[in-house]
Parts: C-alpha cells; sequence; structure tokens
C-alpha cells in the first residue's frame, strides 16, 4: 500500500516519533509513506490534496482543517486516516483563554467523523473521538527506538536530574519552581540538566544549560542520573504521549514524575521510578535515588524492559501494519 502522510514537517517531533520512526519496517512489510509538508495557506491546500488522490491512503497528522478542507481532503483520497497525540480539540494548559474552543471542537469532530481510521496517540484521546463521531479508533502509542539510546552508568553518588523538553513546554517548569528551589535546598550535590532550546534560572537548584540537538539528545539523556516529568493535572495534559518518559527509560534512568494521564501507566510506583505529588514526596523520591546507585541501575533496567515491550519502535510498527493490513483487506475492527 503507498501511503501519504500530510504533517507539519517531517522533522516535526510528532512525524519523528509517530510516522518517520515506522518507516523501514512498513517499508519490509510491502508498504510505503511518503510525508508531506502540509501546506499553511488555502491554495497550497488545495493543491497538495490533487497531488497525493493517487496515494492508496493519506495520513492526516494533529492539523485541525476547517469543513470544506476535510471536505475536499476526503473526496481526494482513497483512504482517508487521522493520526493525533494531544487534546487538540480544546487549548492548552498555558492559554489565557481556557480549555474549551468551539472552534477547535467543531473541527476535531468534522475531521475525525470523515476519516475511515481515526489512530490515537493513548487511551485518553480514543476515548475523546469515539465520542466524537470517530468510526473506527485505533490506540498506537508514540514510541522510541531503545536501541539507539544509550544506558545510564549510574556510577555516582548525587545526582542529576534532566528534563528534556522545548520552550513552549518549558512552562510547565517555570510554575514549579518553588519545587524545584525545595529540591535544591534539601538534596545536596543535586542539579537540573536542561535539554532545550529555551533555559530557566533556579535561585537554590543548579541548572546545566544542554542546547537541545537530535543528534545528541539521546546521550544527553543517558548522561544525566534521574529523569524528571511534570505536567498540570488538567484535561489537556491527561492527553500527552509521555514521550520525554519514554525517552529516560528507554536510556536506562529512574524517572520522578507527577501521577497525571500516561504517567500513571508508564512508570510504575516503586519498580521503576515514583509517582510523586506533594514536596515532601518529590523530595524523598530524590533523596532516595541520589544516594544509591545501585537503586537507580535497577529501576532503570526494569524501566528500558518496559519501553521495549510496549512502546518501541517495532511495537508501534508492528500495530501499524496490523492496522494497513486490516484495513487493505476490509476487515479490520476497532
Amino acid at each position: 500500500m503507498r501511503v501519504a502522510a500530510l504533517v507539519e514537517s517531517p522533522d516535526h517531533v510528532c512525524s519523528r516519533y509517530r510516522l518517520r520512526a515506522f518507516m523501514p519496517a512498513l517499508q519490509a512489510a510491502g508498504h510505503s509513506v511518503e510525508l508531506h509538508t502540509l501546506p499553511a495557506d488555502w491554495w497550497g491546500r488545495l493543491t497538495i490534496a490533487g497531488s497525493v488522490h493517487e496515494a492508496d491512503a493519506v495520513v492526516l497528522q494533529r492539523k485541525l482543517l476547517s469543513a470544506p478542507e476535510v471536505a475536499l481532503l476526503r473526496r481526494r483520497a482513497r483512504q482517508l486516516w487521522f493520526d493525533f497525540d494531544d487534546a487538540i480539540w480544546m487549548r492548552d494548559s498555558h492559554s489565557a483563554k481556557g480549555f474549551a474552543s468551539r472552534k477547535r471542537m467543531h473541527r476535531f469532530r468534522a475531521i475525525v467523523r470523515a476519516a475511515d481510521a481515526v489512530i490515537a496517540g493513548n487511551d485518553y484521546l480514543a476515548e475523546h473521538a469515539t465520542t466524537a463521531g470517530a468510526r473506527a479508533v485505533w490506540v498506537i502509542p508514540t514510541c522510541v527506538d531503545v536501541q539507539n539510546y544509550p544506558v545510564a552508568r549510574h556510577e555516582r553518588v548525587g545526582a542529576d536530574l534532566v528534563w528534556i523538553g522545548s520552550a513552549s513546554t518549558l512552562r510547565g517548569l517555570e510554575a514549579i519552581s518553588g519545587l524545584l528551589n525545595a529540591i535544591g535546598r534539601q538534596v545536596p550535590g543535586v542539579r537540573l540538566k536542561l535539554v532545550c532550546d529555551r533555559f530557566l534560572k533556579l535561585a537554590d537548584l543548579p541548572v546545566v544549560e544542554s542546547p537541545w540537538a537530535e543528534a545528541s539528545e539521546r546521550e544527553e539523556i543517558a548522561a544525566a542520573d534521574i529523569g524528571m516529568s511534570w505536567v498540570p493535572d488538567d484535561p489537556w495534559s491527561r492527553g500527552k504521549c509521555g514521550l520525554k518518559v519514554l525517552q529516560y527509560m528507554a536510556a536506562g534512568l529512574p524517572v520522578v514524575t507527577n501521577p497525571v494521564g500516561v504517567h500513571r501507566t508508564m512508570v510504575r510506583h516503586g519498580e521503576t521510578g515514583f509517582l510523586a505529588e506533594s514536596e515532601s514526596e518529590w523530595v524523598e523520591a530524590i533523596q532516595t535515588l541520589a544516594r544509591d546507585p545501585d537503586l537507580r541501575r535497577q529501576m532503570g533496567a526494569r524501566g528500558r524492559a518496559v519501553v521495549e515491550e510496549r512502546y518501541s519502535v517495532e511495537v508501534g510498527a508492528a500495530l501499524w501494519v496490523n492496522l494497513i493490513n486490516g484495513l487493505t483487506a476490509g476487515r479490520a475492527t476497532a
């Protein structure tokens, strides 16, 4: 089957982890995937909709098109699939306008109802797609190529926390600066490595600035000791797919995070890391891991095994192959 994917850009994080990573395995199974940057303007979208009509299926990734654009794409595509990994029917956690958006919801309903298949990054997203009227929904998690991640060595007492993200998601860390400073005051020798395109300063927790680059992100993560993630407990964050947590676990790091959304299932409390809510729980978790390299190594190994079993590129590719083969045969079940 020839699949044409309309994406924000081939290098966008969503394209890299949810489509590009699976392309070799799909090709080996007899399916080709071509990535096309979705133009920002109406005329460009009109043109590209015409250029992909010869594909057996068109994947629209994340973008909420207007109802006329969806109708045009529906007419031009033999099969239309929609892939998404965020709660895109609402505004994000940092919007001054609040979460609810009639325009976003209207467009979300239009695309999931028009699509022959909807591919969601987690169960929360899948449930909302079904509620919005999707006919057939599959869950394919965001996956990482575990074999490309070096394994952390965990040889020292003390710890470098690591957080990876972008300037937009860094606002989440800024919201918990008080917690981060408390960790810095109460856990001697701890530092926070930020792998990002923007950085913050903290009064009591030293920050190590590590500019993000695709070529070096895995090594930067593995050079740390503890992976950390924090998201607000809100409807937008419950739709997140936990990429940074998967990256930490793939690199053999124990993870400390708050129990929101997929964090609850990805991190096994006391086995692959700790789920912490209060300041005292965060401090205790970091203290415990900072003073015990062997515990970090054991938890990190278990976490890497979880990723290999449930969130590896091999697992995700198999799900895609099953989906494509089922749809091709006309007998797929959601």
